[in-house]
């Protein structure tokens, strides 16, 4: 794709300004590093709060359109609509609770991952906030608008800013700009005032660290990364650390580690399958998917740490002990926090058990690995309930 064809998120011109090194990514011109460097800004958002901008996604609101009804008839009527779609329990989400959860094909592939949320607020009990990846997100819109018919309807809200903030000092940085986030669990939602605008506030993040994801309407964006920045405990961080920081928190890439050949097991995210839907047989793929939970799958994602040498990048092969392929990697690079080449990639149950000696061959030389449990970097997620 040329520049000329690039789409822009509303905070290009900051990016710019801030001399970031701008590349194609899903289709926008986005800032894969600013002048710290990739190294640094990882080590950076691991130690006091990165700022990331990921306008690039697909944020968008599904509202129930036939009238009455109290708030949960009205949510589960919402749920009903976008549940045959995905493996997990919508329809169970409390009011300002988000769930992780996987848009799957009727073989049980993983069409992409995705959060859906429930507003906490009476007054939007109906609507569902859901986020999906930049690049699928056309084909995602239009499955969950068929789905939903006239029932519902689904309104974009990628015209504007989602920023994400993450890291140990995340939350004293964002309490500042907006009053009360700090009471907020992991994975929960808010709405919360800014300036003259409503932001919508999730606690989560794609890093293993706290933080948040803040939708803003476009007018309200420039100012509150602006705002966000003028504390010296935040840098801006691109997409070469935002990778770098998923990896080592073992979190799968759409289009890398997950696609419509893998399943939610052999993924290694069964705890995004809802066990009650897929006993009641409500989820595409179930028996696939109950299948390979009783049996085992035949493949599984799994961490391996190079021991040796350079990162076993993506199409990378896994051999055995014996030097035959048993799989291939999936994702990989350097891991900053742990001073060597980690990745991700699927082998056979066999050979997944953490300790299990392989190794990976990069440019035609093997180089010594093992399979390691995931995540490599353990999450820091704030798990305490609500105050």
């Amino acid at each position: 794709m040329s520049d000329q064809t690039l789409k822009t998120t509303v905070l290009h011109e900051a990016h710019v300004a801030a001399g970031a090194r701008m590349t194609p990514f899903g289709g926008y011109d986005m800032p894969v590093q600013y002048p710290m460097g990739i190294l640094k800004e990882h080590l950076w958002a691991r130690e006091h709060a990165g700022l990331f901008d990921v306008s690039h996604m697909g944020p968008a609101f599904l509202d129930i359109t036939a009238p009455g009804g109290d708030g949960e008839e009205r949510h589960r009527a919402v749920a009903a609509l976008i549940e045959p779609l995905v493996c997990g329990d919508i329809a169970g989400l409390k009011p300002g609770q988000v769930r992780y959860t996987l848009l799957l094909n009727e073989e049980g592939g993983i069409l992409d991952d995705l959060m859906i949320g429930r507003p906490y607020d009476p007054e939007f009990q109906g609507r569902l906030y859901i986020v999906v990846n930049a690049g699928g997100k056309e084909a995602d819109f239009e499955l969950i608008a068929q789905a939903a018919g006239r029932k519902a309807r689904l309104t974009r809200a990628d015209d504007g800013g989602l920023i994400a903030l993450q890291g140990p000092e995340a939350v004293d940085v964002l309490r500042r700009v907006l009053p009360g986030v700090e009471t907020m669990g992991f994975m929960s939602y808010r709405r919360r005032p800014f300036e003259r605008v409503s932001v919508r506030v999730a606690r989560s993040g794609y890093t293993g660290e706290d933080g948040f994801e803040i939708l803003v309407p476009e007018r309200g964006a420039t100012s509150l990364w602006n705002k966000l920045l003028a504390d010296r405990r935040v840098q801006p961080i691109g997409l070469g650390a935002r990778d770098s920081l998923r990896l080592e928190a073992g979190l799968p890439l759409y289009g890398h580690d997950l696609d419509p050949t893998v399943s939610p097991i052999e993924a290694n995210l069964a705890f995004a399958v809802s066990k009650k839907r897929l006993k009641a047989g409500a989820i595409r793929g179930a028996e696939r998917i109950a299948r390979e939970l009783a049996d085992g799958p035949t493949r599984i994602r799994v961490g391996l740490k190079v021991l040796e040498g350079a990162p076993a990048r993506e199409g990378a092969p896994i051999l055995g002990a014996r030097g035959k392929q048993v799989g291939v990697v999936t994702s990989g690079g350097f891991a900053p926090g742990l001073g060597a080449p980690i990745a991700m990639g699927f082998v056979p149950p066999d050979q997944s058990k953490p300790g299990k000696k392989l190794s990976v061959e990069v440019r035609g030389r093997k180089q010594a690995a093992h399979v390691t449990a995931l995540p490599f970097v353990p999450h820091r997620y704030h798990r305490n309930p609500e105050r």
